[in-house]
């Protein structure tokens, strides 16, 4: 059976995938987002979000893709998985690996997870009664080996949905940020939480706003030959 090896530590991410029938297995990445961006901006200018989402959806999964077996490469020291205790470098060559990053585009403006609940409560004060795009980034890497069918393919896109707010009372945001919720997500929002209450409707897919899109990912699986049943456990 064919493993998948999610690069984050969204929980979010991991009950998704858990919801579709996989159970991957969890390696967080030691990418520097900052350094990440500020490069690709050297490099090829202005990042629309879209773009900026999917750049480091790949770094995040090609550095998890360089510390498979690398005694250089460790993972960082708070990325042990609770998901599974298995080592993905005991797959035995069957391993596909997937890197996701998500911001809310607003205003013109893009928003990552808020720094603290200050920021997060204006935030939610400049985008109540308003609508955003929530972008997430997905980005597989084949670790397959020949044995296995890999290809060594490594490829991504970008999964966009629009979100409208609810016109939230300055009561009700703090209530919100005072639960926690918001400073652990992209946007200071979630859909399958708290926020849910605060989201009046979206445009495209809700998986997407949650942190990955499952359509989408069985898209990129079949560019490489996969399925999404052929990452469900074995039942003998």
């Amino acid at each position: 059976m064919t493993r998948l090896l999610l690069g984050s530590a969204s929980p979010a991410r991991l009950a998704t995938l858990r919801s579709l029938g996989i159970d991957p297995l969890v390696r967080v990445s030691g990418v520097d987002e900052d350094a990440v961006l500020a490069s690709a901006r050297e490099r090829f200018g202005a990042l629309d979000p879209a773009d900026a989402v999917l750049v480091l959806a790949q770094a995040k999964a090609e550095w998890v893709s360089r510390s498979l077996g690398a005694d250089d490469v460790a993972p960082p020291a708070d990325a042990a998985s609770s998901a599974d205790a298995a080592d993905p470098d005991d797959t035995d060559g069957d391993l596909v690996v997937l890197g996701c990053d998500s911001m809310l585009e607003i205003n013109g403006d893009i928003h990552g997870k808020p720094a603290d609940a200050a920021q997060a409560t204006q935030r939610w004060r400049a985008m109540r009664g308003r609508s955003g795009v929530l972008h997430t980034g997905h980005w597989l890497v084949d670790e397959r080996d020949a044995a296995h069918g890999g290809t060594g393919g490594t490829l991504g896109a970008t999964s966009s949905t629009v979100v409208h707010f609810a016109d939230l009372s300055d009561a009700e945001i703090d209530a919100y940020v005072a639960t926690g919720e918001p400073l652990r997500v992209a946007g200071a929002f979630t859909i399958d939480g708290r926020g849910g209450a605060f989201v009046t409707g979206i445009e495209g897919d809700h998986h997407g706003v949650v942190g990955v899109s499952l359509p989408l990912l069985r898209e990129l699986l079949g560019q490489i030959g996969l399925t999404v049943p052929d990452l469900w456990p074995v039942v003998d």
